[in-house]
């Protein structure tokens, strides 16, 4: 597979805005790491600007940890230092300055943070990657994608997508497609159940099985890094469905070259952001 044109900067007038700002939602006390994870995975990919919301007690030290090419965004927070509700107020307010948003990396379950991301994932008129605890907050309520003012990207590993719906899936590619096909038709939105052979499903029928990656990339931070990497993509333009399948695959490529350079045992997350660039330069 190819990356598509529209990743590759192959026009010579253009400016950073042209290819896109994500605001990445994510970390929390304990979890700054996911926000630097999932924001540097973004710009790493190419989008032309990254900022990362922030709950507002934990900028510095986020600032002190995030790579300089990253913004920060901080907002309203829960006692415990995690979003509160009333930052969707604010995201909100500055949603126009984006082009596509990933959350959940990190987020915890406190019970306003729930409550903030329930309200940005059915108001945000944007593009929105859903991961992590993102997606764990919907827990008994997909049906609020229903309502959504934006295409929705999901992310899913079988143990949150038990937890979505009720059911659980084998090991069999089939039952995957199957489970994956009926969940993104049933609620409009673009599904990435992960695992061996991740499965990309569109609500108009369309499966993409993805054929990269290895055992190496079963590490923490992973899946942050793959939100990041699609949220890039929604940015630069491509479809939900089309972010979704490249952004799966370019994952399990870049995890494949640092598995190849270091082997799968030692293989972080960070090594799988720093073989990026090879497919672009490819």
């Amino acid at each position: 597979m190819r990356l598509p044109a529209l990743l590759l900067r192959q026009r010579t007038n253009v400016h950073k805005n042209d290819f896109g700002h994500v605001l990445v939602v994510a970390g929390s006390p304990r979890m700054l790491g996911a926000s630097c994870l999932t924001s540097l995975a973004a710009m790493r990919s190419g989008a032309g600007l990254a900022t990362a919301a922030i709950p507002m007690g934990l900028n510095l030290a986020l600032q002190e940890k995030l790579s300089h090419v990253v913004m920060t965004f901080p907002v309203a927070q829960t006692r415990g230092m995690t979003f509160s509700y009333a930052a969707a107020r604010q995201v909100l307010k500055h949603i126009s300055r984006y082009a596509a948003v990933a959350i959940g990396p990190g987020l915890t379950l406190a019970p306003s943070t729930v409550r903030f991301v329930l309200r940005l994932i059915l108001a945000c008129p944007l593009p929105v990657v859903v991961d992590a605890d993102a997606l764990n907050a919907m827990d008994g309520c997909p049906q609020v994608l229903l309502k959504a003012k934006g295409p929705r990207i999901l992310t899913p590993h079988p143990g949150e997508m038990l937890r979505l719906t009720g059911v659980a899936t084998s090991d069999t590619d089939k039952d995957r497609v199957r489970v994956a096909k009926g969940f993104s038709h049933k609620f409009k939105c673009v599904l990435v159940l992960k695992g061996h052979r991740t499965v990309v499903a569109g609500p108009d029928g369309a499966v993409y099985i993805n054929t990269t990656g290895n055992q190496g990339m079963a590490t923490a931070g992973s899946g942050d890094v793959l939100t990041g990497m699609i949220a890039a993509f929604l940015a630069h333009g491509l479809s939900p469905f089309e972010a979704a399948k490249y952004g799966v695959w370019a994952h399990g490529r870049a995890g494949d070259a640092a598995a190849l350079r270091l082997g799968k045992t030692s293989l972080l997350a960070t090594d799988i952001i720093e073989r990026i660039p090879d497919l672009f330069k490819r």
